[in-house]
């Protein structure tokens, strides 16, 4: 399948950006290409669209689905397994924040709580008992909200990210020095989705 010039530069910096969020390049970047082609391809037009291994193609696609980006899906007519990746970015989001939840900061408090109930906590001293406490209620807290986030309907989380924005220009009370980037020039062309 070709490419066009600004798909290949999308591709190869999601999986630059892959790579720093610890995720294999190639992964990325197969997510990334079913994100933007935005229909079921099979892995042997994936491999040769991004030209890398069928092998590392079939590895990467089983890891986007072990995190619940990449589905099988089946198309008429085709024996061939083609595969799929939601193209509502806010819908993907939500299932990366769930799943690092799950398998980063759930396994991080469990930690903390089985240190905090050892018998032998202030062993090392209260102040590394409280710094432990101190990370546990921060990782509850996070996770909490967390959770109440994903609850809610995209136009709502987008409104209540869109006030913590202007909460923040409060609390500072400068009317809010830090400057939002401009729209690129194609996205000033579709026109506002969202809205002030």
């Amino acid at each position: 399948m070709p490419l066009s010039e600004t798909s290949q530069k999308f591709i190869l910096h999601w999986g630059e950006m892959g790579a720093r969020w610890g995720v294999n390049r190639t992964v990325a970047q197969i997510h990334a290409l079913l994100y933007l082609t935005g229909k079921p391809l099979p892995a042997d037009e994936i491999a040769d669209t991004l030209n890398v291994a069928r092998s590392n193609v079939s590895n990467s696609i089983r890891e986007l689905q072990a995190w619940n980006l990449v589905k099988l899906v089946h198309v008429m007519g085709e024996r061939r397994d083609h595969f799929e990746c939601s193209t509502d970015i806010w819908e993907l989001s939500r299932t990366v924040v769930r799943e690092r939840q799950e398998r980063e900061l759930m396994p991080t408090i469990a930690m903390l709580r089985e240190l905090l109930n050892h018998p032998e906590i202030m062993l090392d001293g209260v102040e590394r008992a409280n710094r432990m406490r101190e990370m546990l209620m921060m990782l509850e807290t996070l996770t909490v909200w967390s959770d109440e986030m994903l609850r809610l309907d995209t136009e709502t989380l987008t409104k209540v990210l869109k006030l913590g924005a202007k909460i923040q220009k409060l609390i500072r009370g400068d009317g809010g020095s830090a400057k939002v980037p401009a729209q690129p020039a194609g996205l000033q062309a579709m026109g506002s989705i969202i809205g002030p």
